[in-house]
C-alpha cells in the first residue's frame, strides 16, 4: 500500500471520484516530511474548508437536517495530531553521546 493509498484510507477518501487528486496528497505528505498523520489532518482540514460554504442546517417545514459533517472531521483531525504528538521523535537509545566523556565543563564554556 503506497503512502497516498493510507492517507486516503484515514480520511475516508476511498470512493472514485476521490476528493483529493494524488498531486494534493503527495503535497500534504511533502508539507509534513512525509508523516502520514499530520499528512492526513491536514487534508481533513482542506476537505472541512469545502464544506464551509455549505450550511449546517436546514429546515424545510415539518423536516429539519443537520449536518455534522464538520464537527466529526475536527474529531478526527485531532485525533490524528493526537497520536502523531504521542510518538517521541527522539529516544534515549537514539542520542549519540559517544565522545562526551572526555569534555570538562571548563572546555564547554570556552
Amino acid at each position: 500500500m503506497t503512502n497516498i493509498e493510507i492517507i486516503r484510507l484515514k480520511i475516508g477518501d476511498t470512493s472514485v471520484p476521490y476528493v483529493f487528486t494524488d498531486a494534493e496528497i503527495t503535497y500534504f505528505l511533502t508539507s509534513n516530511s512525509d508523516n502520514l498523520n499530520l499528512a492526513a489532518a491536514d487534508a481533513l482540514e482542506a476537505w472541512m474548508a469545502k464544506y464551509t460554504m455549505s450550511p449546517d442546517s436546514e429546515k424545510i417545514g415539518d423536516y429539519a437536517y443537520t449536518q455534522k459533517i464538520i464537527a466529526n472531521m475536527n474529531k478526527l483531525r485531532d485525533e490524528l495530531r493526537g497520536k502523531d504528538a504521542s510518538i517521541p521523535y527522539l529516544t534515549w537509545a537514539e542520542m549519540d553521546l559517544s565522545g562526551l566523556e572526555d569534555t570538562t565543563i571548563s572546555e564547554d564554556i570556552e
